[in-house]
């Protein structure tokens, strides 16, 4: 990792900061900590510990970017030019002062208080780092932010964001053998275009907002198709394409997703990934998922239910969404580069306008009306597994939604 480091199976053990530090300390140039020439003997702040004030002047605590906490040092405010830092310093420490009943910045913070500033500071690190992480694994355009102002909890443990479905053991994914040869998908679709699988019913407008039925299936144009990048027939292919932001909800829901970004009606939104195993393999783990109290178990039961998505250890952002009986998005099936009617890709759109800020939500019971199931060969219904109508749930949890028509139970 850095120049002139012959043993790298050390400092790779180390922490990001004990690295920096260690490359700051032995005068070592390290391009991916980006630690050079120019800014070697330079002191950025990484986080305020604690605060105090004397007759003349403010002082706080600095812990330096790159070095242990025994090199904390304090500093007076006219030394300092982490404006931003200063004020999420100052936003934390009047929350804190409000829960003690203090309506005033005493001269010295007690014990109690700093070490609460100081976990809050770590955690934003931690918090910017999985963040960093999560937007250098991705392959949408659309970005991903972390925020955790409810309490000290970090990123879940064991778990691996991916792009694509993981494929378990036994389970093999067919490529499309063949792909349309329209030049304009919207003005072919009755001469053998994608859509024709679905009695030629293009499934979006021009704007790339679906309009089909839910229940009915999505056909996309695939990697072998003769229509560019452009296709109106691409969309779910195509990824995140809006700002979200995963965050700790305030009533006990855990994490949950904010768009940060104005959603119009009928728009995609994202998939739900995780790894395809069996309906077998996920009986097992749903029994270990009782216990936990929670399950990201979902059956593929377009036509018949032999496979099941489990997002629990590997996932996308959808990992993160949170139930709702009045959801604002809903369940499509789609299909792109493989036709096994037993794989389809699940994509969530959403039912209405969603404003920017706004939590995005979807049914994990979620019920769809019957169609012309000769036609669209559509299974009725969409359901995580585990839930009443799956025996892999046998365990009642409370619903927190709040919505008006909440069902008051999850499962």
């Amino acid at each position: 990792m850095a120049e002139n480091l012959k043993d790298c199976s050390v400092p790779c053990k180390l922490s990001w900061d004990d690295l920096e530090s260690m490359c700051r300390r032995q005068r070592i140039h390290c391009k991916e900590l980006r630690v050079n020439r120019s800014n070697l003997d330079c002191y950025e702040v990484e986080y305020l510990c604690d605060y105090k004030r004397t007759n003349e002047e403010e002082l706080y605590l600095v812990k330096w970017k790159g070095y242990p906490e025994s090199d904390n040092t304090w500093e007076p405010k006219r030394n300092l030019k982490c404006t931003k830092l200063m004020k999420q310093f100052h936003l934390d420490l009047d929350s804190q002062l409000k829960q003690h009943k203090r309506h005033s910045i005493p001269k010295k913070l007690s014990k109690e208080v700093s070490s609460v500033l100081v976990q809050k500071a770590r955690l934003r690190r931690i918090l910017q780092r999985w963040e960093a992480h999560l937007n250098k694994t991705r392959n949408h355009p659309g970005r991903i932010f972390v925020r955790n102002e409810v309490d000290l909890e970090g990123p879940p443990k064991d778990f691996t964001y991916i792009n694509n479905y993981k494929v378990g053991p036994g389970i093999v994914l067919d490529e499309m053998a063949v792909g349309c040869e329209c030049t304009d998908c919207v003005a072919e679709p009755m001469n053998g275009c994608c859509p024709g699988a679905s009695l030629h019913r293009m499934a979006y407008n021009s704007r790339g907002q679906v309009r089909i039925r839910a229940g009915e299936p999505i056909y996309e144009c695939n990697s072998r198709c003769v229509c560019g990048p452009d296709c109106p027939n691409r969309v779910v292919q195509k990824g995140i394409q809006f700002d979200l932001c995963i965050f700790k909800t305030d009533n006990g829901r855990g994490w949950g997703v904010r768009t940060l970004q104005h959603i119009k009606k009928n728009t995609f939104v994202m998939e739900y990934l995780g790894e395809i195993i069996t309906t077998d393999e996920a009986e097992k783990r749903g029994h270990l998922y009782d216990y936990q109290g929670s399950t990201y178990l979902f059956d593929l039961d377009y036509v018949e239910d032999v496979y099941t998505v489990d997002a629990a250890n590997q996932g996308n952002i959808s990992h993160f969404v949170n139930h709702s009986c009045n959801p604002n998005l809903q369940v499509y099936n789609v299909f792109i580069d493989n036709l096994d009617e037993r794989l389809p890709r699940i994509a969530l759109f959403s039912t209405r306008a969603i404003r920017a800020g706004e939590e995005l939500t979807f049914d994990y019971k979620m019920q769809i009306d019957p169609v012309d199931t000769e036609s669209t060969r559509m299974d009725s219904s969409f359901s995580l597994a585990g839930l009443p109508s799956s025996p892999k749930k046998r365990i009642r949890v409370e619903c927190r939604c709040g919505s008006d028509s909440c069902r008051k139970y999850l499962f």
